[in-house]
Formats: structure tokens, C-alpha cells, sequence
């Protein structure tokens, strides 16, 4: 079990870092470990993903208060997550998400009380070119997560207007940064020469997930 789990790997371990499905398990194993518990990813949230983010928007941009980062495709665990963390920077943070496909109702709410307290706002809209805007970060994500191969046809059809392409990053502003936390799909969610372009910040990014998490160690673990 969980609980079990989590009594055997306080005895061997000084943090545990658990990457699952279930929000639940990852809220059940920090409750009965005695170490620190660190959410690599569950199909709600992706916190370790956004520090790394919000890293790198800092390093490029040199702020995050006042950025405006757009986020088109799908309403998912790294959405939620980039979207409470971009809130409690003071950013401006938009997701363009076809009906169907927006972050979770309660993470909204969460985000937009934080984004009031630091002078930030989240907005939700449908129109990617809106999002897109005069953004200072273009941010999108895999289509078809781990576990809805399924429905990825379906998925394929229902995003296909939310590409991040030549098109979109000539939307943004001049100096706008492109985001993905990878793997990518070229030809769905983003483009190749816009992955390889000028603007990426991919590799970057990549890389701050190792700084990161590394920080977050420090942090948290004695």
C-alpha cells in the first residue's frame, strides 16, 4: 500500500520525489512519510515543471511581475500548475483552450485570488490568436498526455486551431520567448523551426529542471 510505501522509503530515504497518475497518491504518501515529499508530476498538477518555467522566464526576461504568458492547447496538469505559479508572481497569465479543455474550475479560482493579491490576472478564452497577442511567452504542451492515447484523434481534431507556428510567435512581442516542457509532437501542438527558431527557450528550460529541483532539494531537505 501507500502507507506502507511511505513508512519502508522514510527508513531508507532523505526525500522521496513520486511521479503517478493520481493527485490522491501523492497526497497520501507526504501524509504518512516522515520525509519530505516532492510531486514529479500526477495527471493534476506539474509543480516541479512550473519552477523550472518560472526560472527560466526570469533568466530570459529578467521579471516575471507584469509578464504576459499565453498558454494554448489543452487545460492540463502543466497548465494548472504554470497557471497558479504565474499568478503568485504577479504575471499575466491566458490559457486559449477549446470548450472542453479548460483547467480545472478550482485551480482557477485559486489562481485569480492569488493573481488579486499580486497584481497579476488569469483570464480563460477560446481565441489562441487573442492569447497570443502581444505575448511576452508562448507556452503549449503535448495534445494527448499519458494515458488518453485513445481519445487522440479525437484530441487531434478538437486542438487543431491552438498550433504554436511562425504565425503565432509573429503575433507576440518582438522579443517574446517560446516555452514547451517537452516531448514534443511537431505538427500538432507546436512547430519544428519554431522549437529550433530564434525565440525557443526549450533547451534552456530543459535545463532549469535540473536547477531547479535541485534548489528544491536544498530547500526542503536537511
Amino acid at each position: 500500500t501507500i502507507k506502507d510505501t511511505a513508512h519502508v522509503l522514510s527508513r531508507y530515504l532523505d526525500g522521496i520525489m513520486i511521479r503517478t497518475f493520481a493527485q490522491e497518491e501523492v497526497e497520501d504518501l507526504a501524509e504518512h512519510a516522515d520525509v519530505p515529499v516532492i510531486n514529479g508530476l500526477t495527471d493534476y498538477a506539474h509543480p516541479a515543471q512550473a519552477l523550472a518555467d518560472l526560472m527560466t522566464i526570469r533568466e530570459r526576461l529578467g521579471r516575471l511581475s507584469g509578464t504576459r504568458l499565453a498558454y494554448l492547447g489543452d487545460g492540463n496538469n502543466v497548465c494548472i500548475s504554470l497557471m497558479v505559479g504565474a499568478a503568485r508572481f504577479g504575471m499575466r497569465f491566458v490559457a486559449a483552450t477549446p470548450e472542453g479543455y479548460e483547467p480545472d474550475a478550482t485551480a482557477v479560482t485559486s489562481a485569480r485570488r492569488a493573481a488579486v493579491q499580486m497584481g497579476g490576472t488569469v483570464e480563460l478564452v477560446r481565441d489562441a490568436v487573442d492569447a497570443a497577442r502581444d505575448a511576452d511567452v508562448l507556452y503549449t504542451d503535448v495534445w494527448t498526455s499519458m494515458g488518453q492515447e485513445e481519445d487522440a484523434e479525437r484530441r487531434r481534431r478538437d486542438l487543431a486551431g491552438f498550433q504554436i507556428d511562425d504565425g503565432t510567435v509573429e503575433l507576440a512581442q518582438p522579443d517574446a520567448i517560446v516555452m514547451h516542457c517537452l516531448p514534443a509532437h511537431y505538427g500538432e501542438e507546436i512547430t519544428e523551426s519554431v522549437l529550433y527558431g530564434p525565440q525557443s527557450a526549450v533547451w534552456d528550460q530543459a535545463e532549469n529542471r535540473l536547477h531547479a529541483q535541485k534548489a528544491l532539494m536544498a530547500l526542503i531537505m536537511r
